[in-house]
């Protein structure tokens, strides 16, 4: 099992994690820098571009389940060897692309390499520390990485674009994905599934992949085919179909794919919840805030991801040192729900920023309030999704909240888009057509700062009160070593409960 990894070689593995993580999270914004250069390029038409974009998410998101559960069938470090191989040569045909199909293909391709990484990258990292305060400040450093990377992809994006040519934000994951893979033969020793005697449930896979797949791509194609047309509604509705007949057969399979037993751990339940609203808000703070630095203040692509810097360097000082210092000191409850009330006071800040707004008064102080929310609030609804799991549950957990946040995000993303073209359209007719475009971008920052604020109200609300015991906050050496087989789940969990 991965947690009889010793001493330091644990934080070389979860660097090397971390790093395998980043390539992905760098991927679903990297490219949208590029997104004009690829369009002159390929010839690609204004409808046929989102594909670059959608094809990758729809992978993405309907494969995140399948992914986590067969990280606990059949070994995390088997499935995200494998994950990372996919992703990286669907990066190596991507660059080479010279047609429109081609590239689509490969992104779809990419997604699903990058679904199966990011399922069960975070089951690895559990299991690696399983000691509360190491595992808090591990959990800090992969929150980081998934709060900054894709910012981070905006800058390099930039970078990349303008230096070299498109290819390259996509070339340039092969020497990281095989440095990965290198270093992660080498530190993670082999380990099979935690899920000894059970077999794929093949009916669940193929309903809840085919069902979050259809409310994927309804989500993504609903502002070009429209909100209420006869193809979004009917894919919404074909996606709750085949979701409730998931459900039915996840309550009489012997070996479910979803153990819906999960859901009555109020922790999971909770952080499921926050985890869809925050990601709304989050999607609505990175794009809408990116589109009114371009489009109202006119900043180039180099200067929106320079400008999304003190958010990442803020949270990068939180991240990892003092998050997990809160977490020991004070619980899951009360920095989560003070996190994401920090984050809503950001988006309320850009809420009011002016057509003519200058980035020291209108925009840092909003980022500083963001950077500091998700700081504070990453690690601790991470943990919380996770603290009451099982071992041979934990790809499924980190493939629930992985999904939660994907289509938070993306049906948040939709509807406050929604409403910000809704509120521009209004607007033309009296006013600059800038002007309408800043109009529409409050609605969706007040939307969005509602969103933050109710997922802190929840959080703060519903999840377990405690915090870990004081002797957790020490280093306890023989916590580096492997419980014994027959007792690791139950003292797992029983652990999470105490402490959490």
């Amino acid at each position: 099992m991965t947690h009889s990894i010793h001493g330091n070689k644990r934080w070389l593995a979860l660097i090397v994690l971390c790093l395998g993580v980043l390539m992905i999270v760098l991927d679903t914004t990297i490219v949208n820098v590029a997104l004009p250069s690829i369009a002159a390029d390929l010839g690609f038409t204004e409808t046929s571009l989102v594909w670059v974009v959608n094809a990758y998410m729809l992978t993405f998101g309907g494969c995140l389940l399948l992914g986590g559960r067969l990280g606990d069938l059949y070994g995390h470090r088997k499935l995200f060897l494998g994950g990372i191989t996919l992703f990286t040569l669907a990066s190596l045909i991507c660059g080479l692309a010279n047609s429109q199909g081609l590239l689509v293909c490969a992104r779809a391709v990419q997604g699903l390499g990058g679904a199966v990484v990011s399922a069960v990258s975070l089951s690895l990292i559990m299991n690696l520390f399983t000691e509360t305060g190491e595992r808090a400040k591990a959990m800090g450093v992969y929150g980081f990485v998934c709060a900054g990377g894709g910012s981070i992809g905006v800058l390099l994006g930039g970078l990349l674009t303008n230096l070299l040519s498109w290819h390259w934000i996509f070339l340039v994951n092969l020497p990281i994905g095989i440095a990965v893979y290198g270093l992660c033969m080498a530190l993670l020793p082999p380990a099979p599934g935690h899920a000894h005697g059970e077999r794929l449930d093949v009916a669940g896979a193929v309903t809840v992949t085919a069902s979050l797949m259809l409310a994927v791509y309804a989500v993504v194609d609903g502002n070009e085919a429209g909100w209420t047309s006869a193809q979004t509604l009917g894919l919404l509705l074909a996606a709750l179909v085949l979701l409730a007949v998931f459900l039915v057969i996840e309550a009489r399979a012997q070996h479910p794919l979803m153990p819906l037993a999960l859901f009555r751990l109020r922790n999971v339940a909770t952080a499921n919840v926050v985890g869809v609203l925050w990601a709304a808000a989050m999607f609505a703070w990175f794009f809408i805030s990116a589109l009114y630095l371009q489009r109202v203040l006119g900043y180039r692509p180099l200067q929106v991801g320079l400008a999304f810097l003190p958010a990442n360097l803020i949270m990068a000082l939180l991240s990892l040192g003092l998050s997990a210092r809160v977490v020991m000191r004070f619980g899951l409850r009360l920095p989560l729900a003070a996190g994401l009330l920090a984050a809503a006071c950001g988006l309320a800040l850009f809420a009011r920023a002016p057509v003519d707004g200058t980035f020291v008064f209108d925009v840092l102080p909003g980022m500083v309030l963001l950077g500091l929310g998700a700081g504070i609030a990453f690690n601790p609804m991470l943990l919380a999704a996770m603290s009451d799991v099982d071992p041979s549950d934990s790809g499924l957990a980190s493939g629930i909240v992985n999904t939660s946040f994907i289509m938070g995000g993306a049906l948040g993303l939709a509807v406050l888009a929604s409403l910000a073209a809704a509120r521009s359209d209004a607007m033309q007719a009296s006013a600059s057509a800038v002007t309408a475009l800043n109009s529409g971008y409050h609605v969706a920052f007040w939307f969005g700062a509602i969103f933050a604020a109710a997922a802190g109200t929840i959080g703060g609300s519903l999840l377990r009160p405690g915090r870990p015991s004081s002797a957790d906050m020490q280093p306890a050496a023989d916590n580096h070593s492997a419980p014994a087989a027959g007792h690791a789940p139950t003292n797992r969990k029983e652990a999470s409960r105490e402490h959490y």
